[in-house]
């Protein structure tokens, strides 16, 4: 049988509502936790091999390019959170095994919606690599050196700005077309294009909240960044767990 192409309601949500998500999403943690923090564990280690993996090889750039980067791909990498949510409505306990295997995002659809988000990260990858090309002659190989540019000079400072513009307005139009859309894909019922207009909906009609929620999520990364991902073992099933319970509170 075909899935449904009706585009669904959203409810409308108040100011408070991102902080009820943290708040129950903590306890949905606390009920799941060796399952989940492995599963923050895994992301925090890729996390740390990649980076790692730049630096040894003189590329630290990349390393602040593709970690900015990660916002757009992390909606995908969470399913596993969304199942276990989920579950946890259902009154059941995800194991490690459900989390890591979703049967129900082996499909179309969700495929579709992944390769929409990588071909985003991918286009912020080159638009990074233009916009550090247009403000240095110089490529700066050790992570010292691209920080004292960043930071100590002017060129670093027009490409941070610049960067952070054109990022924020991809990174903003991506969360427009994934933060309901993720989660809902989990339904089978719901095909890509309704998951995608109806996350576009969700944010439309209720612009307050759900820029709360963007600043929230963006937050909660930047001091993952900052403690060079560990804090990442916490932070993405609490974010995930929580994004399933906006997606619950937003869709009837």
């Amino acid at each position: 049988m075909p899935a449904a192409t009706t585009i669904k309601g959203v409810n409308t949500i108040d100011m408070g509502a991102p902080f009820r998500w943290l708040g129950r999403a903590w306890g949905d943690l606390k009920k799941v936790p060796g399952p989940a923090l492995v599963y923050g564990l895994v992301l925090a280690a890729a996390g740390i091999a990649v980076s790692t993996a730049f630096v040894f090889y003189n590329a630290a750039f990349w390393v602040l390019a593709l970690t900015c980067g990660f916002v757009f791909i992390a909606p995908m990498l969470a399913m596993g959170l969304y199942e276990a949510g989920r579950l946890l409505e259902k009154g059941e306990e995800p194991t490690l095994g459900q989390m890591l295997f979703v049967r129900q995002a082996v499909r179309q659809d969700v495929v579709y919606l992944g390769l929409a988000l990588l071909m985003i990260y991918l286009l912020w990858g080159r638009i990074a690599q233009v916009v550090y090309g247009l403000s240095t002659y110089s490529f700066h190989e050790t992570v010292g050196a691209f920080v004292n540019f960043a930071l100590f000079t002017v060129d670093g400072w027009t490409m941070l700005v610049s960067g952070t513009a054109v990022g924020g307005v991809i990174a903003f139009f991506t969360y427009c077309l994934v933060v309901v859309a993720a989660p809902m894909l989990l339904d089978t019922r719901a095909n890509v294009w309704s998951a995608i207009a109806t996350s576009f909906m969700a944010v439309a009609n209720n612009p307050g909240p759900m820029l709360l929620w963007a600043f929230l999520i963006v937050l909660l990364l930047l001091v993952s960044a900052a403690t060079a991902f560990l804090a990442l073992i916490v932070i993405f099933p609490w974010l995930g767990l929580a994004s399933w319970r906006a997606y619950r509170d937003l869709v009837p």
